[in-house]
Formats: C-alpha cells, sequence, structure tokens
C-alpha cells in the first residue's frame, strides 16, 4: 500500500461573492422579493420614500425584536409603505393567478415617461378590452366615459396600439389586420389595401375581381391575400385563459437618438435602498454590547446588498451598452437587421467571463421603439462566418413563404435562401420554419387560394 501527498488548489468563494453572483443573475421579480425579504430581517435598510422612525420611546431590543418578528402585519405593513399612488406602482407586485393581458401590456410601459394622465387613460383602455383584445364599444362614448381629455385618450389609443400583442386595441377587424400588417418589414401595401376595402372579397377568395379592382396581377393578389391569412384577428385569445403567463418588467430602456444609442436603467424596476439614519446613529452611541454586535453585522450586510445591486446595474450597463452598439441596425431599422454576436465574443470584449456574461443578460429585458425583447435576443449565430443571423435568415424564409404562388418544400426554401448567399439547410429550415408558426409544405396546400 502506497500513500502520496497531493497538493491542489481550491478556489472557495465569500458570502459576499456568492451574493453578488446570485443577485447578477436575478430577473427583476426574483430581485424585488429578494429585496422585500432582506428588509424584513434587516432594520438597517429602508426605502427612501419611508420617513425615519422615532425610536426614542421604545427600548432598542423592543425594536429589534419587532423588526425581526415573523408577524405577518408587520410584512403588511413594510408593504403599505414601499407603495405610492403612481398609477403603475402595483405592476409586478400581482400574483401568478392574476396575470393576464392588461397586467402584460401595462408592463411594456414601465420605465417609460409618458405623462402619468396618458398613462391612466391607458389603464383605462386596457379595460375595455375584449376577449379578442379589441375596443368594441364606440370610441367618442369611450373616450366621454374615460372623464379624460380627448386629446390625452386619442394619444393613450395610439399607445395601446403600439403595444405587443400586435392588433391589440383596434375597433374592428380590418384595423386588427392593419395593425399586424404595420410591423412587418418588406411592401405589404398591397395587403393592407385589400384589408381595408375588400376583406369580403378576400374571404370568397375572389382574387381573379381584386386584381381587376385594384389594378394588380392576380398573382400578386393571392400572395398579398395568403399573407393576411397569416395574421391574427384575435390577438388575445392566448391571454384569456389567465395561463401561467410570464409576466415582464424590462431592466433598460434603449433609445434611438440622433448619432447615438441612450441606455437607461428603469427607475422603478428595482426599489432603492438606503441605510436608517436612526439605527446607524445608535450604532454610535448605545452601551450594549450585544445590541452593537447586532447593528455592525447588520449594517455590514446591508452595504454589501446595496452594493451588489448597483455593481448588477452597472454589469447590466456594460454588457447591453457593447451589444446594443454590435446591433445598432436593429434599434434603428427593427427586427430583421440583427448582426451575428454570440455571448463569447461578448465576454471577450468586455474582458469578462463568459459566465458573468451569461449570469448579467438571463432573466433580463429591454424596452426600445420595437418591443420588449430578452438581453440575449441580441445573441445571432452566424452563418459559415457570413454576416447573415439566424434572425435575418428567418425574417428571409419568411418572406420566401408569404411570396410564394405555391408551397415550397424545406428543401426548395433551403435552395431559394442559398441564391440569396445563405446557405442552410433543409433541416435548419425545418426548424426555423416551425419556430415561426409556418405549416409544411404540404398544409399550406391545403390553405392555398383556389
Amino acid at each position: 500500500m502506497q500513500l502520496e501527498q497531493q497538493q491542489s488548489q481550491k478556489q472557495t468563494l465569500s458570502p459576499q461573492q456568492i451574493q453578488s453572483t446570485k443577485i447578477l443573475q436575478m430577473g427583476i421579480q426574483e430581485l424585488r422579493e429578494y429585496i422585500d425579504q432582506e428588509s424584513l430581517e434587516n432594520p438597517l435598510l429602508e426605502f427612501p420614500d419611508q420617513p425615519g422612525e422615532d425610536l426614542s420611546d421604545a427600548p432598542l431590543r423592543e425594536q429589534v425584536e419587532w423588526r425581526e418578528s415573523d408577524d405577518p402585519q408587520n410584512a403588511l405593513y413594510h408593504r403599505q409603505d414601499s407603495e405610492g399612488s403612481d398609477p403603475l406602482a402595483h405592476v409586478g407586485r400581482w400574483e401568478d393567478e392574476e396575470q393576464d393581458l392588461g397586467r402584460y401590456i401595462l408592463s411594456q410601459f414601465l420605465g417609460t415617461e409618458l405623462e402619468p394622465q396618458v398613462l391612466e387613460g391607458i389603464r383605462f383602455l386596457i379595460e375595455q378590452l375584449d376577449d379578442r383584445g379589441w375596443l368594441e364599444e364606440d370610441t367618442d362614448a369611450l373616450f366621454a366615459r374615460s372623464g379624460l381629455p380627448r386629446q390625452v385618450m386619442e394619444r393613450a389609443l395610439l399607445e395601446l396600439q403600439a403595444a405587443d400583442p400586435a392588433g391589440v386595441g383596434a375597433r374592428d377587424l380590418a384595423e386588427c389586420l392593419c395593425l399586424q400588417i404595420q410591423r412587418w418589414a418588406g411592401d405589404h401595401r398591397l395587403s393592407e389595401v385589400i384589408v381595408r376595402g375588400h376583406l369580403d372579397a378576400l374571404a370568397k377568395g375572389r382574387y381573379r375581381y381584386l386584381a381587376q379592382e385594384l389594378g394588380a396581377d392576380e398573382d400578386s393578389v393571392r400572395a398579398a391575400c395568403a399573407f393576411v391569412q397569416t395574421l391574427d384577428p384575435h390577438p388575445a385569445m392566448g391571454f384569456s385563459a389567465r395561463q401561467s403567463l410570464p409576466y415582464i418588467i424590462p431592466d433598460v430602456t434603449v433609445t434611438s437618438l440622433p448619432g447615438h444609442l441612450e441606455l437607461t436603467l428603469n427607475p422603478t424596476a428595482i426599489p432603492r435602498l438606503r441605510l436608517n439614519q436612526d439605527y446607524l446613529q445608535m450604532l454610535q452611541t448605545t452601551q450594549d454590547e450585544q445590541v452593537r454586535s447586532y447593528l455592525t453585522d447588520r449594517s455590514a450586510r446591508a452595504k454589501e446588498l446595496i452594493r451588489n445591486i448597483e455593481q448588477r446595474g452597472h454589469t447590466l450597463l456594460r454588457c447591453l451598452q457593447f451589444m446594443a452598439g454590435h446591433q445598432e441596425a436593429f434599434f434603428r431599422s427593427g427586427p430583421g437587421h440583427l448582426a451575428p454576436l454570440t455571448m463569447e465574443q461578448t465576454a471577450e470584449a468586455l474582458s469578462l467571463s463568459t459566465s458573468t456574461v451569461s449570469r448579467a443578460v438571463r432573466d433580463k429585458y429591454f424596452q426600445c421603439q420595437w418591443g420588449v425583447y430578452p438581453l440575449s435576443f441580441l445573441f445571432s449565430r452566424s452563418f459559415g462566418g457570413s454576416d447573415t443571423s439566424s434572425e435575418q435568415a428567418k425574417v428571409l424564409l419568411r418572406k420566401l413563404v408569404d411570396g410564394e404562388t405555391r408551397p415550397l418544400s424545406d428543401q426548395k426554401l433551403s435552395e431559394a435562401l442559398g441564391q440569396q448567399g445563405i446557405a442552410i439547410s433543409r433541416r435548419t429550415v425545418a426548424k426555423y420554419r416551425e419556430e415561426l408558426g409556418i405549416p409544411s409544405a404540404a398544409q399550406r396546400k391545403g390553405r392555398q387560394p383556389r
């Protein structure tokens, strides 16, 4: 039997590093819950909008015990103290079973600079949506019933109709479909003309009549009608069951300005924290060693938490600044303009580890003029070292299908993309087609207009 001695180095993380890593990868909702719990357990933590407590009338030990207790009433008071009168103050604090279309739409306006009256108008309109996501009531009557100025309600309606899901806030079928058409890149003017004035002919498949009426060739009319048939006349139907809908709050707003992109952390996303000055004063004056030891420990924990939350925001902004700069074409021109970018490239450019970048973007979202997206959306693989990203390939694939006069097989679609400089296999075409919700060629053939 032979005994051997071996030396090995093992890196262990300190509790502070563990907390920093944990906070970095938290999404907003998880971080809010974490902050709520920490503030209930630590008397040194308070929210800036809470007035300082008068600690002179009760012994410190009793106050500490009260703040440390698990009395549900204390938690209720704590929540009430942190809630304001902002129309969106309760957004993000509902239980899962209450999440629905309205919560989802409201989340898209968090962090924006809309006037309070416009936000109130949006909220009013959301409450009037039917199960399809439409506003069925007459607009004049609806605006009058809101009690807000008409110009405010007109602005609120425009903002609502610009939100996701596309088509929400429409007042009839034609408007619902047009709101969706306007989100698509490319020239779809013929589709919009058909929707606005010839829905009955479209429904009856009168393509020759439409071609004559609109002065267009029949193939173009068929392609335009086929595109319209891919749209959703009931954009809210997926929300009506109140299933476990992911509730999204953007971490960062990206604004396209002339010459540069401006990134702003959502000021309403995470509650601000500070140290309670009364307890800090007592830490300096108390003669009770046990109390001093307790408050010293809680003070250190509070400072570390605040520092880690600030570091989370700094790392998040740093990553997104690089990613947004690389993907400026997307922020300027919209979907279909993503350039290839990987997590590894981002980590190398910022001198960070890939795991740090992965944690920084995990469960984080940004809001821009095109909607709310996960940060990971900005990562896109290239094809064989080309400058084409997978997202661009999907957009071109959608255009090919929308413009086909007869359904193309996945192999034919692969060949057509190859002619446009995108080398993509039949299997990958099938994968992207399924991700886009495009039926197979055989299924599309059954839906082709006659």
